[in-house]
């Protein structure tokens, strides 16, 4: 058995790191006959849960894609784990982002917060969001669509 004092914590803080970075859900590494694993439990989803679409004051109805469809739709940004999404970096702070907003690639779009770490949930491209088909503090589900960037 490995003692405490044997335990890279430096490889340990990369391979937390990596499970952020990556959305991961687990990860192991070897040398030898000695292994490290880290894994994130999965929470179970809610039964319940249905995700109250906000609307888009200047979007047209007919070009905003319903929660039913919007998986499908080229721009949406879908959660890449389980967890609880918080659009803001702290209670009663202006959100990240809203509809209407421009953003960047790379730009911070919320948070989901999973196994108490909060990972940032970043746009893979540069846009306007059309459309938030989630609220603050609700649960969410690996898949499940947040936003939509046009």
């Amino acid at each position: 058995m490995i003692g405490k004092h044997d335990i890279d914590e430096k490889l340990l803080q990369k391979l937390v790191k990596a499970l952020d970075e990556y959305g991961l859900t687990e990860i192991e590494v070897g040398e030898g006959r000695h292994r490290i694993r880290i894994s994130r439990a999965q929470m179970a989803a809610p039964q319940a849960f249905v995700a109250a679409p906000t609307v888009a004051a200047a979007a047209a109805p007919a070009a905003v894609p319903t929660a039913e469809n919007a998986k499908a739709h080229p721009g949406a940004v879908t959660s890449p784990m389980v967890g609880t999404v918080y659009v803001a970096p702290e209670p009663g702070a202006k959100p990240f982002v809203q509809a209407g907003d421009t953003v960047k690639e790379g730009q911070t779009l919320l948070l989901i917060e999973a196994m108490k770490t909060m990972n940032p949930i970043r746009a893979p491209k540069g846009g306007k969001i059309t459309q938030v088909l989630i609220t603050n503090a609700a649960p969410v589900e690996y898949g499940e669509v947040l936003l939509i960037i046009e």
